[in-house]
């Protein structure tokens, strides 16, 4: 069931967030719950942060061009628990390459949110050159982590 809230969209520093107004642990059942957020019609998915006794969720960039919403924004949240697996599609060329460096394994014990931004910006390569310093980059850094 979907817990719905008013709420302002923040920005602090280089943040940008909704403050959640519920007992999260006591709704969903664990303090970093995983979530479907939906403002104005956009849903993603997301975690909970919590801050000190605070509870928060982030709004990237995507997310707030998506709900076309900016900072100082009133808007109505909707949160509702999200149980299904968190899975990415690893594109060809980077599972290739996870391969050939034996960091297949190390991918998929990364968390799901590094794994989605490394296939967005993969997939979001214009040129050809680009897509695959993306594709190195993304394994450097499994390698590293």
């Amino acid at each position: 069931m979907a817990e719905r809230f008013q709420a302002v969209v923040r920005s602090e520093g280089t943040g940008t967030f909704i403050e959640v107004p519920l007992d999260v642990p006591a709704v969903f059942g664990r303090v970093r719950a995983r979530v479907q957020v939906t403002v104005n019609g956009w849903t993603w998915r997301s975690t909970v942060m919590r801050y000190g006794e605070r509870y928060y969720l982030p709004l990237n960039a995507r997310n707030r061009e998506g709900a076309g919403v900016t900072a100082g924004d009133r808007v109505a949240v909707s949160v509702e628990l999200d149980a299904e697996p968190r899975d990415v599609a690893v594109p060809a060329d980077l599972a290739d390459a996870l391969a050939a460096a034996g960091l297949r394994a190390a991918w998929d014990a990364c968390s799901y949110s590094h794994r989605r931004e490394w296939v967005e910006a993969i997939e979001g390569a214009k040129r050809p050159g680009t897509r695959t310093r993306r594709v190195v980059r993304a394994v450097a850094s499994v390698s590293s982590s």
